[in-house]
């Protein structure tokens, strides 16, 4: 693990997070490695998952030099669960000050969820690595754009709805990276590895 500045440039590098969203430890592990064999090097699992956690330790053992999140984290010992097993950035769907903390404390990343301009502020003001716009679908690409011209060093991350082959859309209107969940990883490992290969090369 490096400096959350490291962490961040690594999490958002290649302009898309894996979203592994599936109701179980195993099925959670069976797609974030074909998300990450296939050659996207980040990947969040969801605490909505039961077994999330133990998912998050057996990535992070298995792919050290991938960088692995913790998402739907909404309070301070959610956060402090996903660190201890192994999370690099933890994501949330809205704006929880003790997440932001508890991430700071012990050197991870937090992106917290945001859909208005001044939540947005507020998150840069509350130290957010990046801001998480959510649900990038009610927004849309030309909202990103209209906000970066007013906020230009705001690290937006727009996540809920995204298809694939819209990401280039997304990061020409200035999002530093997508979050993309069940258009990504739906369907079998094969189906996954084809999607995300030729995601990779697009980006």
């Amino acid at each position: 693990m490096g400096y959350r500045w490291e962490i961040t440039r690594a999490a958002v590098r290649q302009g898309v997070v894996g979203i592994v969203r599936t109701t179980d430890a195993a099925s959670a592990v069976i797609a974030a490695r074909a998300v990450l064999d296939a050659g996207l090097k980040s990947v969040e699992v969801p605490l909505t998952n039961a077994g999330a956690l133990v998912a998050i330790e057996e990535l992070s053992a298995a792919y050290p030099d991938a960088t692995i999140g913790a998402g739907t984290v909404l309070d301070e010992s959610s956060a402090t669960a996903a660190i201890r097993a192994g999370a690099q950035f933890l994501v949330s769907p809205s704006l929880h000050t003790e997440v932001l903390r508890t991430a700071h404390r012990y050197g991870v990343a937090a992106l917290p969820g945001t859909g208005s301009v001044t939540e947005i502020v507020r998150a840069m003001e509350e130290g957010a690595d990046a801001v998480k716009v959510f649900p990038a679908s009610a927004l849309g690409p030309q909202w990103i754009k209209d906000v970066r011209a007013a906020l230009p060093q705001a690290p937006l991350v727009p996540t809920g709805g995204i298809a694939p082959e819209d990401v280039p859309r997304w990061l020409d209107a200035g999002a530093v990276a997508c979050g993309i969940g069940s258009a990504l990883t739906r369907g079998s490992a094969e189906d996954i590895q084809a999607r995300v290969a030729a995601l990779v090369r697009e980006n």
